[in-house]
């Protein structure tokens, strides 16, 4: 009993943990200053987007059944 009580306590602790505010810069402090070229400086949402060489898609091949490795010769056993 005391294992569940616990259990709904921290799920709702967490809960209310969450903000779903927009995001704002602490007072007294601004966004930062518009990039070379830009017109404008970018907004909250803009400084948080990712570009594709921050965040890279991933190429996955799954192997179907096991390959003998090639021999590698930079694998040298230590001196």
């Amino acid at each position: 009993m005391m294992r569940l009580l616990t259990a709904v306590l921290a799920s709702v602790t967490l809960s209310a943990c969450g903000s779903r505010s927009d995001l704002a810069p602490p007072e007294g402090a601004s966004l930062p200053v518009a990039p070379l070229g830009a017109e404008t400086p970018p907004n909250a949402e803009e400084l948080l987007e990712r570009d594709a060489l921050a965040a890279p898609e991933r190429s996955v091949e799954l192997r179907r059944r096991s390959e003998e490795r090639e021999d590698d010769p930079f694998d040298l056993p230590p001196e």
